[in-house]
């Protein structure tokens, strides 16, 4: 048997167009049993709110229709690239239209490389002039100097034993710098560790290309690549948007030197001295 209340108020929200706020002022009936009896029935156009954005989509297309750029778009509307996008990718730019905005935006670079040309020039100057200076002020360093400089670098950027492993003691050292890993060799093997002692492996992303970089740094290192352990391949996600890639791309150098327990304590005494302050003059 059919509800007549159901019926009435599918019959007002149908016929007559109320809302469910008119509704229940009509009937007497709660919000929920009116929400209940109209679950099936659509809601008449009248009390539909248009989409908050349809006006911004449709000044986008006409922009788009006007030959605008997806980020000309976004700035004049105040959106996202990414908004901006979604409502006009299925409108593509004439190709006439590309090739005008590109030949404008390397107008513009161009413009704008010799507005600062001179600025950078000095500034580039100015930097090597700095550089030259500090290397003439460094010299060479001596046996303490190098000791010392080389702890600091272990200790900042070198594997330590952890506080729940105290006694796992090993020196392990890895960098992408060649510069850092030059001066932690030459530490190492002025705490009397040979440098054919080493143990050597790079560290790479697998898009890139490994053989290569274990080449490179075998000459950096001065031994032969043939004595490198196998390279640790990092996996490549392709959500990732990286910048260490091309043919400079040499991934890292990892350095560990076997039976290091003596020398991990060393250097650890070394930096509790230099933090100290207590050092003493040393040799």
């Amino acid at each position: 048997m059919t509800d007549p209340t159901a019926a009435e108020v599918r019959r007002l929200r149908g016929e007559e167009g109320l809302s469910v706020r008119q509704i229940q002022a009509r009937t007497g009936l709660g919000r929920n049993r009116v929400y209940a009896l109209l679950r099936d029935g659509a809601p008449p156009a009248r009390t539909r709110r248009p989409a908050a954005r349809d006006d911004l989509r449709a000044a986008a297309v006409a922009l788009r229709g006007e030959g605008r750029s997806v980020g000309d778009i976004a700035a004049r509307l105040g959106v996202a690239k990414s908004t901006a996008y979604l409502w006009v990718r299925h409108l593509p730019l004439d190709p006439d239209e590309e090739v005008a905005r590109e030949r404008r935006r390397a107008h513009s670079k161009a413009m704008t490389d010799a507005r600062w040309s001179a600025h950078r020039q000095a500034r580039d100057a100015a930097r090597a002039a700095s550089v030259a200076d500090a290397v003439a002020w460094v010299g060479s360093m001596g046996h303490r100097e190098l000791v010392m400089v080389g702890a600091a670098l272990y200790w900042a950027e070198g594997e330590k034993a952890k506080p729940w492993r105290p006694h796992e003691c090993r020196v392990r050292f890895i960098n992408s710098d060649p510069g850092l890993v030059d001066i932690f060799v030459r530490f190492v093997e002025a705490m009397g560790v040979p440098r054919e002692a080493l143990r050597f492996r790079v560290s790479i992303h697998e898009t890139a290309d490994a053989e290569a970089a274990v080449r490179w740094w075998a000459g950096r290192v001065a031994v032969s690549a043939e004595t490198f352990r196998p390279t640790s391949l990092k996996r490549h996600r392709p959500t990732t948007v990286r910048r260490n890639t091309g043919e400079d791309y040499r991934g890292c150098l990892i350095v560990e030197v076997p039976r290091s327990r003596q020398l991990y304590w060393r250097i650890e005494g070394i930096m509790k001295g230099m933090g100290d302050g207590t050092g003493g003059g040393g040799r």
